[in-house]
């Protein structure tokens, strides 16, 4: 049998299946953008490893599972997740594979500071009343830490350590269709973003521009798409352009304050100032000097919600960055498909 003719089996039978499922969830928002955690699967993904679970996901019923969470009705273009997996070994707590509506991602900052507040609140982690507690995940770029700041009781705020963040490559031109050509600069932080300062694009980081954002974002990222910058330097798994990057200055207090706007997948649209992102610019700006040592940027986004972030480490392949926020709980929801439904998994409008 083609393979083909086997994939459209395999997926029949999942749907099949996907009509028994009853799948919980517990919704936050982190700096206004969404995460959906699915603390439990109704099935095992395998994999030795976060990575591998996140290879494994990309077919069969985990990517049913996403797209049933994630496609309208019961979603929409801009939602992301999480499935709750096993850590790669007990030196964390907990394992993640995120997802967006186009598939798995390699990180996602703003879905690790809501899985700490989660992960406190639920009780899976016992923290103190007041104080630090570090909640230890495993995601696909590797090993991060959700501190959570706890006052009298509630979860304060929390900073999301991430892998090592470096720039990749400086000043690489891409010719786009609609806005010339640009330079970009190209960042690790858990993914590999196009980095650019929005006014190169003719643009400003506002809602106003939001549709030629989403474009510019389109357009930068194909361009990029078979760059040897756009390589990881040492796992091919983690390859490609994730998102694009735009920047502009911002008022703050004493600070370096910055607004940006991330467009990743396929011109989906982060409304906090985004995690990674945050960690990868934190990562350019140190290696310009135009973040000081020891000084903080104040990231702002497109909705002007706010993370500060500061280098808390070097090391020999990047600076591991601190990005401090908060979020909260907005939802418990219990999902179902109904056999009935000719809608099915649902659909994404934009």
């Amino acid at each position: 049998m083609a393979p083909e003719r086997v994939q459209s089996k395999q997926r029949e039978q999942h749907l099949v299946e996907a009509a028994t499922w009853r799948v919980a969830t517990v919704d936050y928002h982190t700096a206004g953008e969404p995460f959906r955690i699915v603390p439990e699967l109704p099935f095992d993904i395998s994999g030795a490893t976060v990575l591998d679970r996140r290879e494994s996901a990309q077919t069969g019923p985990a990517n049913i599972l996403r797209q049933l969470l994630v496609n309208e009705p019961r979603g929409h273009a801009d939602m992301y997740g999480g499935f709750i997996v096993p850590p790669n070994d007990s030196g964390a707590h907990l394992g993640v594979l995120f997802w967006h509506k186009d598939g798995f991602s390699t990180a996602c900052g703003h879905g690790t500071i809501a899985l700490g507040a989660w992960a406190v609140e639920s009780g899976l982690v016992t923290a103190a009343d007041d104080g630090d507690t570090d909640v230890v995940i495993d995601v696909p770029s590797g090993r991060v830490t959700a501190r959570v700041t706890m006052v009298a009781g509630h979860v304060d705020a929390v900073t999301f350590l991430n892998v090592p963040s470096a720039v990749m490559a400086r000043s690489i031109t891409v010719d786009t269709v609609d806005f010339g050509k640009l330079e970009v600069d190209v960042l690790w932080g858990g993914a590999l973003y196009a980095s650019l300062p929005a006014r190169a694009a003719g643009l400003e980081v506002t809602p106003s521009c939001l549709n030629q954002l989403i474009e510019a974002g389109r357009q930068i990222k194909a361009t990029l798409s078979g760059n040897p910058a756009a390589r990881h330097p040492s796992e091919p798994r983690l390859d490609g352009i994730y998102g694009t990057i735009f920047h502009e200055p911002a008022g703050g207090g004493g600070n370096l304050a910055q607004r940006n706007v991330t467009i990743f997948a396929d011109g989906q649209v982060d409304r906090s100032p985004c995690g990674s992102g945050t960690a990868a610019r934190v990562a350019s700006l140190d290696d310009s000097g135009e973040l000081a040592d020891g000084a903080v940027l104040d990231h702002y986004s497109i909705v002007d919600s706010h993370f500060s972030a500061h280098v808390a480490a070097r090391e020999p392949s990047g600076v591991v960055v601190g990005v401090r926020g908060t979020a909260h709980l907005v939802a418990h929801c219990l999902f179902t498909l109904d056999p009935r439904d000719a809608l099915g998994l649902g659909f994404v409008l934009r």
